[in-house]
């Protein structure tokens, strides 16, 4: 038993204090503009929020799903309110920057709440309005734990962000209260059982988004946040229509009772999972939506580390995985699934041909969350158990890739993947840090590897599961080309170079070290979580569940000793009498400094760069191709919701 003061700490309490806290934080941090202050603002909340994430873990573990009546009519009042504040406040934005579209679509969703709250909330009633389950713990240790890493390694990237872009406003008061409200919001959003409440928080998350984004009041930062801000509007509204099809469906709000409205039934529950679930498609930024992720990366790297990578678009895949047992077997759940499977297949491909390090990132983010969503949008036991551990796995690994690219990025003053040719040599610690993220991206055994190896063997048994394995085939083949020449660069050691990571503050080590030693932690006691919290997760809402056989769990650990030898083997790389071997160029006669004799004794250095492969996998052609295909998908999933409504 946990004791506080004399009274028993409740499960109820860690959930309160997890939404509440961060917010406070975040009024103090959009007060206090000297950077000491900020620093350790910052730092002691992401310990506090770090603990009590734990301690829900220690707590909440082994439970069933737990239920909390909390709140009341006044809660849903200020909430309303709140909502008609964001509104304002983007409806200002949007007709301050002349950006239509936005203005149009804010004002429709503001007309329909308005009509909602006159016309159709009196008499709901949600009897528990926040909840816990296994699902949702392991959502809020993502967030408390990663999420709050990366706003202490902000703290140090911000200074010398702002030292290298003096053009932009130093707002970094502002910058770091968003990142705290949106670790509130998507607290919120994870523990909520009333969908009201869910939609609240969802829309909160996108606010802080569209802020992020244009945070450096650039031109390309305004248009691309606004971009964002369009094609969350729609989902948004999407998630508002559902939640007007439900209470139309029964005025007394029981349907809002997400946890109920999941043990209805198809007939009940699939109109509103498709409108969530599309909703969901827009958060997590699938196609045809994903150019708003890409656009993101215009932001400062811990913003699309944290909200582009490792926790908001997880709201969206979140969404979709909760609505997955109404899903399955159902035309609609199909064709999300494909569009998650195309998205996956497209995103893996316009990756090859990216040498800016954040959009490899990106377009590899996009495809994991396809993958997800195909598992999803299936629905079955076993695929939902592996879109589970895809989550866990991938919010570690990618929120380490993205915080090591942002302090190469502010080292060596780029972010293209040629200009990190001998990052070993530069920057070796940082090197072997991002040679493990992106083993935990695609090599065996780490997690993602082990989760595709899972869902290869649950699709053989879904409908239409050859399809799916046949897309997981070439997606992966297209993974393992732009990670391993990723990596090839970084290693490759050309001429003598000068470090340069002994300038990299103290505080963005520790983060650092913290995901890698995570990525590595995780992959070895994965079987540990899947069996303390995903299947009885599964096996609660399925009444089966998945897991991971013992030869198999034999062979990832002897894979993960061999794999393990490469990359800690360059801790031992010393300067001295370690020499480049000369290039051989065919005979021509080489310098020390890697120059040849060219054509008509023209002198010509060495030069080793990757394709990129324009021509076949450039972004506009595959774009264009998914984009038509998943929003052909989209309308006949909408076609068939039609049919169901009539």
């Amino acid at each position: 038993m946990i004791f506080s003061g004399g009274s028993l700490v409740h499960i109820l309490d860690l959930l309160g204090y997890l939404i509440l806290f961060p917010l406070i934080a975040a009024i103090f941090l959009l007060f206090e503009r000297r950077d000491s202050s900020r620093s350790l603002i910052v730092q002691l909340s992401a310990v506090a929020i770090g603990i009590v994430s734990l301690l829900l873990l220690v707590l909440g573990y082994n439970r069933d799903t737990l239920l909390y009546a909390v709140g009341s009519e006044q809660v849903g009042q200020v909430m309303f309110f709140i909502e008609l504040l964001m509104v304002a406040f983007i409806l200002y934005l949007a007709v301050k920057h002349r950006k239509t579209l936005a203005a149009v679509l804010v004002l429709l969703q503001a007309g329909l709440l308005v009509w909602f709250e006159t016309s159709l909330s009196h008499g709901l009633h949600v009897a528990n309005n926040l909840f816990v389950d296994q699902f949702s713990i392991i959502m809020a240790l993502i967030i408390g734990i990663i999420g709050t890493l990366i706003c202490v390694y902000a703290v140090g990237y911000m200074e010398t962000y702002h030292t290298r872009h003096p053009e932009v406003r130093d707002r970094r008061n502002i910058f770091f209260a968003i990142l705290f409200l949106f670790l509130a919001a998507m607290f919120g959003l994870v523990f909520s059982n009333n969908l009201l409440w869910v939609f609240f928080f969802w829309e909160i998350t996108t606010l802080c988004s569209f802020l992020l984004i244009g945070y450096s009041e650039t031109e390309e930062a305004t248009n691309n946040s606004f971009l964002a801000l369009v094609m969350n509007l729609l989902g948004g509204l999407a998630f508002l229509a559902a939640l007007i099809w439900l209470v139309l469906s029964d005025p007394s709000g029981r349907l809002l009772d997400l946890n109920y409205l999941l043990t209805t039934g198809k007939a009940l529950a699939l109109v509103p999972a498709v409108l969530i679930c599309f909703a969901g498609i827009t958060k997590a930024a699938l196609m045809p939506f994903s150019s708003w992720l890409v656009g993101a990366m215009v932001a400062p790297t811990p913003v699309s580390a944290l909200l582009h990578s490792s926790t908001m678009v997880k709201a969206g895949v979140y969404i979709i995985v909760k609505f997955a047992p109404v899903l399955s077997g159902t035309t609609e759940g199909l064709m999300i699934a494909l569009v998650g499977g195309m998205t996956f297949a497209l995103a893996s491909f316009m990756a090859i041909s990216q040498n800016n390090a954040k959009k490899v990132l990106a377009y590899s983010t996009i495809a994991n969350l396809g993958l997800i969503v195909a598992c999803a949008g299936v629905g079955t036991y076993n695929l939902m158990w592996v879109a589970i551990l895809l989550i866990i796995f991938h919010a570690i690994a990618k929120s380490l890739l993205f915080l090591c690219v942002g302090t190469v990025e502010n080292r060596i003053g780029s972010r293209n993947i040629e200009d990190m040719g001998g990052l070993i040599v530069r920057m070796p610690r940082i090197a072997i840090m991002m040679f493990i993220g992106m083993a935990g991206m695609f090599l065996a055994p780490f997690g993602m590897v082990i989760s595709k190896w899972a869902a290869i063997e649950a699709f053989i048994q879904a409908p239409f599961g050859l399809i799916f394995i046949a897309i997981l085939a070439f997606g992966g083949s297209a993974t393992v080309f732009f990670w391993s020449k990723w990596m090839g660069k970084i290693i490759s050691v050309m001429r003598e170079q000068e470090v340069l990571e002994d300038t990299v503050k103290k505080e963005k080590w520790v983060v650092l070290w913290i995901l890698t030693g995570l990525v590595v932690v995780v992959c070895l006691i994965f079987p540990v979580i899947s069996w303390v919290l995903i299947e009885p997760f599964v096996l609660n809402i399925y009444g089966q569940t998945a897991g991971l056989a013992q030869a198999n769990l034999t062979i990832m650990i002897m894979m993960l000793c061999l794999l393990m030898i490469m990359p800690l083997s360059m801790l031992f790389y010393r300067k001295g009498p370690h020499v480049p071997a000369t290039p051989y160029m065919g005979g021509r006669p080489m310098d020390g400094n890697m120059h040849f004799a060219g054509s008509l004794g023209n002198s010509r250095e060495v030069v080793l760069s990757n394709y990129y492969l324009e021509k076949m996998f450039g972004e506009e052609r595959l774009f264009m191709i998914g984009t038509s295909m998943c929003w052909g998908l989209l309308l006949i999933a909408g076609i068939m919701l039609v049919g169901v409504m009539l």
